[in-house]
């Protein structure tokens, strides 16, 4: 059982930078591959980026926010983190913090394969 808390969002001009957070619950937290997803209005949920729990942790992007967006995690503080710079207004959506047992590309980048999600949180990019 996880419990997934985001945080960081916010109103942000283009160009700017937000740090994402989600707080997790539970002490198996690093047994769990952790993904950001987001979902802007009149859209589907759509894939961000995910890291494994092995090792040093594998990291996927999606094309649309790689080379821009960073995942990390800490374990020790069960914390996970999506640092997004160079914004754009394409950006803004409800940013989502999930956690799955998925370990390869085809598990973490589809939202039906994780089986904790948070709350959301708001990221709006103004031009």
């Amino acid at each position: 059982q996880v419990q997934l808390v985001e945080s960081g969002g916010g109103l942000v001009q283009a160009g700017g930078s937000l740090r994402l957070s989600c707080a997790a619950s539970g002490r198996t937290f690093s047994r769990y591959a952790m993904g950001w997803f987001r979902q802007a209005p009149g859209k589907e949920r759509e894939f961000v980026s995910a890291i494994s729990w092995r090792g040093l942790g594998n990291k996927y992007y999606a094309d649309s926010v790689k080379g821009r967006f960073t995942i990390s995690r800490d374990n020790a503080k069960n914390m996970v983190y999506l640092q997004m710079n160079s914004l754009i207004p394409e950006d803004t959506a409800v940013y989502y913090c999930a956690a799955g047992g998925g370990s390869n590309w085809s598990s973490l980048s589809v939202d039906y394969d994780y089986d904790y999600w948070g709350q959301g949180t708001q990221v709006t990019v103004s031009s």
